[in-house]
């Protein structure tokens, strides 16, 4: 990220988050809404204006989809709803040998998948060894692995994994556990069939999937043998739309239930309304301008139709001079939301970087106008800057075409670029097209984001080289396409730090050489906002508490402790403090009707992937 920004983790999918065409006839046509006598206060509607690229969880790269695994599958541990720390989930304890390389992790006994088959370490340690053999299982969680040496599982109840170097975030594996005896038969984990496979309903989270049909739907049905206890929430359905604006409209009239990702128009215009309650947190994505510095796959091989231009550092620098971002949180995000800076969000504070006055690169279009005039970049008679070699600086920029907030950013980039002599053309396009064109470095600037988790390691992986994919396009889960030796060997100094301040200063120091070298600008940590109808739900455990978001989360809590209206507080959640939460859950609806897009293969924002 990585909620349905979530943002749906993370991972975030930086770029595309794909939305559905939902034209006002069709809703006329196709009724969203579920009679109240019906629902009996047992299904919940969630509106979504984010995509799905697959249900397959090894290769589950968008917030959203990352969020289904997380609702369907049971991790080893998961980040409490209190603080986002880790807390007890399959594994019921876990203990690190004295010199720290050898893990070993205490299985619940008891838990069963929804066939009726036990959940045993034997499914642990194949989905591990399935990542460290299977270049395709690694699509989505890759780096969690990547120090891996063996992983074994002596007995039913005991799950041991040994590294190489030392791994710190060996509590917070964000990897959901499958089942063996259903995925050990599939050989090839991108084919289709897998996300039908994944539908099976073979699962053993708060929910099981039950249906999935591309660019319409997904449902699922309340697991009522779940370990933890079974959710008070028997379905929930997942509505997709193209944009908020028209989910905000189903929510006013009662067909749906919740709503996150609200732009601060709307969310302002939501507060005060009858049956509706408004919720802001701290988010835990931030959002960015990348640069098409010159990108490449991991074998070095150049990608994409990037402006040369931009591999010169000074050009990058001057059109960071030439952004404000106090005036994209001011302008288009209302205040509802802060400064960028690093790329761990600032609701992370034990990790969060924010430049000093020594490093900051400060809006100031006459820095930048000069930082071009002494590269080379001279001024036309028109007004635009040509490169030495003679080429006008144009550079082309692209964005999610149904968002207020990157149409609003491109005005604001646009006209500040004008300013210091480079010409800007913006090409703002549909979800599915965004990801393809920032999967395959076919852009010269770029509006997305990331959605980031409680441990930093996710955030800084995406900008790793290893994190860039193989020359056939598989595997990988980059960002930036950074490939930066400083920047991999502070990575990996902080991988392996178990002093937590000592983590923290590499982990700050990678994001200040991150910043310093440009591949993106990190523009805003946007505030959560979201909306839901109070007179339908009346408690949702947040994350984290006791002001942390409903949709936004890096766990089930929400979902799992949704309560409908005048019944008695959420299942045992393992969190005493209930807002609203709404994700995934028993019966989610996807709507992509009409001319509807496909959606995104391997869309980059998290937000998330988270």
């Amino acid at each position: 990220m990585g909620w349905f920004s979530v943002q749906f983790q993370r991972r975030s999918g930086r770029f595309a988050r794909a939305g559905a065409v939902v034209a006002a006839a069709t809703l006329a046509a196709i009724p969203l809404a579920v009679p109240a006598h019906a629902q009996q206060a047992k299904v919940l509607r969630v509106a979504l204006t984010t995509g799905i690229d697959h249900l397959n969880p090894f290769t589950a790269v968008l917030a959203a989809s990352t969020q289904i695994g997380r609702f369907t599958f049971e991790f080893l541990t998961v980040p409490d709803a209190e603080k986002a720390e880790a807390s007890p989930a399959l594994a019921e304890s876990w203990t690190p040998s004295a010199d720290k390389l050898t893990w070993t992790f205490k299985i619940r006994s008891g838990v069963k998948w929804s066939d009726g088959q036990p959940v045993t370490a034997k499914d642990a340690a194949y989905t591990f060894n399935r990542m460290l053999t299977d270049e395709n299982a690694r699509t989505a969680n890759g780096n969690y692995v990547a120090n891996f040496e063996t992983v074994t599982a002596p007995d039913d109840t005991t799950l041991v994994i040994k590294t190489k170097t030392v791994q710190v975030n060996m509590n917070l594996l964000d990897v959901p556990i499958v089942p063996q005896h259903i995925w050990e038969p599939v050989k090839d984990l991108k084919a289709a069939s897998t996300d039908s496979l994944a539908v099976a309903g073979v699962s053993d989270g708060p929910y099981h999937v039950t249906e999935y049909k591309p660019n319409e739907y997904v449902k699922f049905s309340a697991n009522k043998d779940y370990w933890r206890g079974a959710p008070k929430v028997d379905e929930l359905q997942l509505l997709q739309f193209k944009d908020t604006e028209a989910a905000v409209n189903a929510l006013k009239q009662g067909e749906v239930d919740v709503i996150n990702r609200l732009n601060p128009n709307q969310f302002a215009a939501l507060q005060g309304q009858q049956g509706i309650t408004t919720n802001a947190a701290p988010g835990r994505r931030y959002d960015e301008l990348a640069l098409n510095f010159g990108v490449t796959d991991n074998a070095n091989n150049p990608i994409g139709d990037g402006n040369p231009v931009l591999k010169d550092l000074n050009v990058r620098k001057a059109i960071a001079q030439a952004v404000d971002t106090k005036t994209i949180v001011d302008k288009v995000l209302k205040g509802l939301g802060q400064v960028g800076g690093g790329v761990v969000p600032a609701v992370y504070a034990a990790y969060h970087w924010d430049p000093s006055d020594a490093e900051r690169i400060k809006f100031d279009l006459a820095a930048a106008n000069t930082t071009l005039e002494q590269a080379g970049y001279k001024k036309g008679a028109d007004g635009v800057r040509t490169a030495p070699g003679g080429a006008k600086l144009e550079l082309r920029l692209t964005g999610h075409a149904n968002r207020s907030y990157d149409q609003g950013v491109a005005q604001y980039v646009t006209g500040w670029l004008k300013d210091v002599g480079i010409t800007v053309k913006q090409d703002l396009v549909s979800d599915d097209e965004l990801s393809d064109r920032t999967s395959t470095g076919k852009y010269d600037l770029a509006i997305g984001g990331y959605g980031t988790n409680p441990d930093p390691d996710y955030a800084l992986s995406l900008h790793t080289c290893a994190a860039r994919p193989s020359p056939d396009a598989k595997g990988g889960s980059t960002d930036t396409f950074f490939c930066d030796a400083a920047y991999d060997d502070l990575y990996k100094k902080q991988l392996t730090e178990t002093d937590d301040a000592k983590r923290a200063d590499y982990v700050k120091q990678a994001q200040a050489r991150l910043y310093s070298q440009v591949p993106t600008i990190v523009l805003d940590y946007q505030n959560a906002l979201e909306a839901y109808r109070s007179d339908k739900f009346a408690g949702f455990t947040t994350q984290p508490q006791p002001k942390g978001a409903i949709l936004e989360q890096t766990g089930y809590w929400g979902v799992y402790g949704a309560t409908p209206a005048g019944t008695t507080n959420a299942a045992d959640s393992g969190s005493g403090n209930t807002v609203l939460w709404v994700v995934l859950g028993a019966v989610v609806v996807v709507v992509l009707v009409g001319g509807g897009i496909a959606l995104s293969r391997r869309n980059k924002t998290s937000e998330d992937r988270e």
